[in-house]
């Protein structure tokens, strides 16, 4: 069964593998298991041995702290606040407001 850590370990792992220009293909040939198991747990279908934990780290240059460091979920209203936060920070800088006006506006 999934769990959000292995999901998200999953997904930083594919994200480091693509950073560093590996196929998964080649990857799983350098940490010596299947391609099919490598995207199990990229997919957060499976997890990995600690052996091959340890040659994922190896392999990506990172460090284990680096993999099983995820950012903490944020409800939309919190983030909302924080945006108005910054946005009050920011209210009488003009050339500041524009900028952030064409990008939310290149998101809508």
């Amino acid at each position: 069964m999934k769990n959000d850590i292995q999901i998200q370990l999953g997904k930083k792992i594919q994200r480091y593998r693509k950073i560093r220009g590996l196929s998964q293909e080649k990857f799983a040939e350098l940490i010596g298991i299947a391609t099919n198991t490598l995207s199990s747990i990229e997919t957060g279908k499976a997890f990995m041995t600690a052996q091959t934990l340890e040659k994922i780290t190896q392999v990506l240059c990172v460090t284990l702290s680096e993999l099983f460091e995820f950012p903490a979920k944020k409800q939309n209203t919190d983030i909302y606040k924080q945006i108005l936060k910054k946005l009050e920070l920011i209210k009488h800088d003009k050339e500041r407001l524009n900028i952030l006006y064409k990008l939310i506006n290149s998101l809508l």
